[in-house]
């Protein structure tokens, strides 16, 4: 049975507040859905802040819509489709420098638990290259962390 709860429940919270990689979701002018992936950080049980790249179509769609969907897959069957208003916190995120992207707030209108039983799926993970990898890790940890004080 497919259950939609109205906040988060608590393995997505746990799995989020931490922050992780996510795929995030919006409707273009044009009626067909857009995707891109961004980070993900949950601030309680009705909030996700997320990133969206300046100048891409999710942005757009994003100041258009105010709506997005996050789908999160993570460790031990956690896979959700997220949906809620959005709401854009600031211009940029300063510790995805150089990289320009904005701040995003989702306010949770529903998660939607999309495991499967007996099915499991890999995490949703950047792998970075290995020459970068050290520095890459710290920028991404440094992004979560200003996610959540932001």
């Amino acid at each position: 049975m497919i259950k939609i709860t109205p906040d988060l429940p608590a393995n997505l919270l746990g799995y989020l507040t931490p922050g992780a990689p996510a795929l995030l979701l919006t409707c273009g002018s044009d009626d067909y859905p857009s995707s891109q992936y961004t980070w993900a950080v949950a601030t309680d049980n009705k909030h996700i802040r997320f990133g969206a790249d300046q100048g891409s179509t999710a942005l757009a769609n994003l100041n258009r819509a105010g709506m997005a969907g996050l789908v999160v897959m993570g460790a031990n069957d956690t896979t959700f489709l997220v949906k809620g208003r959005t709401r854009l916190l600031k211009e940029r995120i300063a510790a995805a420098a150089p990289a320009s992207i904005a701040l995003f707030e989702m306010e949770v209108t529903g998660a939607k638990d999309q495991s499967w039983t007996g099915v499991s799926i890999a995490p949703l993970h950047y792998e970075w290259a290995a020459d970068h990898r050290e520095d890459l890790l710290r920028m991404e940890q440094a992004v979560f962390s200003e996610m959540r004080e932001s």
